[in-house]
């Protein structure tokens, strides 16, 4: 197993793209409550345990166990609708406390599409919930958003969510709405009344960044805070070799850098060195890669810097991010029954 080797950036190259998401955001800001996210955690109505016993079926033959980990509520260990795929923190973000954000795509077996929704766990409280993800059109009708939803990055006052084929979609921490419909069934306005399926807040999107051209995947998002610039992490999981991962440079205000015609280019990428990697992330020059190795076997987690390691690692492993001052490395597993929100030593 060789370390990262530096490909050509330019399939990672990124244009601007908000279309009408903005028209949207002004419609429902004139017909619902705009709420903030301290007031969303605030009333936070699911119980998160720490350290909870329904960790121990994701660790399976794990040594050592992780240093810490939070546990969903029964229900949503349970569920079989909703996966959970992405994470950041508010380390990310740059905000400090211990505020965690997991992103879950809904695979219904049956029934109507739901999109996406967003955990926001506030780790002293052991409180979360949960918010959906939504397109508002310019009449303030709402609509779920179908994707994958593989990663999430937090950086200010923005979440990056990944969408595979079509680079990173936007959300904005300062545009959260409560609806004011309780129907569990629908979503979308009616007369004046908004239902989302029965979530109390929505998140529309605000912004979009799209590839200028096709051949990349993103699958997974973290920030690295350690670069000359801070930068934005997405990369490729590919079931066999030739995964890519990129960085691109961050403004102040969460923005992707980009020239006079709204295009980001990658600061840099490069060849993953194994498959089915699930999420990247680096931090102080080196490389940290969860690898899946299906519903039943541990996965592992490669540190890739000077030399090439492989630590042990949950089953299920996705999107990873870090607490810098506690220089712990995070991850959510993603299966039924054993779902976890977890962290190791960098």
């Amino acid at each position: 197993m060789s370390g990262m080797t530096a490909v050509a950036a330019e399939p990672f190259q990124l244009k601007r793209d908000g279309g009408d998401l903005t028209a949207g955001v002004r419609a429902l800001e004139k017909q619902l409550k705009r709420v903030t996210l301290d007031t969303v955690l605030a009333k936070a109505n699911r119980v998160a345990a720490r350290k909870g016993a329904t960790g121990a079926g994701a660790f399976g033959t794990m040594r050592p166990r992780p240093v810490d980990w939070y546990c969903f509520d029964a229900d949503d260990n349970a569920v079989r609708d909703w996966y959970p795929q992405g994470l950041t923190c508010s380390s990310d973000a740059g905000t400090g406390g211990g505020t965690y954000v997991v992103s879950w795509y809904f695979k219904p077996e049956t029934g109507a599409e739901r999109g996406v929704r967003l955990s926001f766990l506030d780790t002293a409280a052991l409180r979360y919930r949960h918010v959906l993800l939504v397109r508002a059109g310019a009449d303030g009708d709402i609509a779920p958003i179908d994707i994958h939803a593989g990663g999430v990055a937090w950086y200010g006052d923005l979440l990056y969510v990944a969408d595979t084929s079509r680079g990173m979609r936007v959300f904005d921490t300062r545009h959260i709405f409560e609806v004011d419909g309780d129907d569990k069934t629908r979503i979308g306005r009616k007369g004046e009344v908004h239902n989302a399926f029965g979530y109390r807040y929505v998140m529309p999107q605000t912004g979009a960044w799209t590839p200028t051209s096709g051949g990349a995947r993103f699958s997974f998002a973290a920030i690295d805070r350690t670069t000359a610039t801070d930068t934005l992490i997405s990369g490729e999981y590919l079931d066999g070799p030739g995964g890519r991962v990129a960085r691109w440079p961050l403004n102040a205000d969460g923005t992707l850098r980009a020239d006079a015609g709204g295009v980001a280019s990658a600061l840099d990428a490069y060849r993953l060195p194994e498959a089915r990697i699930q999420g990247a992330l680096s931090h102080d020059g080196t490389w940290y890669l969860s690898q899946a190795a299906g519903a039943s076997r541990n996965g592992s987690l490669i540190v890739v810097g000077d030399t090439v390691r492989k630590r042990p690692y949950p089953v299920g492993p996705e999107d990873l991010t870090c607490v810098r001052d506690k220089k712990t490395l995070w991850s959510v597993t993603e299966f039924a029954g054993r779902r976890v929100i977890y962290g190791v030593p960098l």
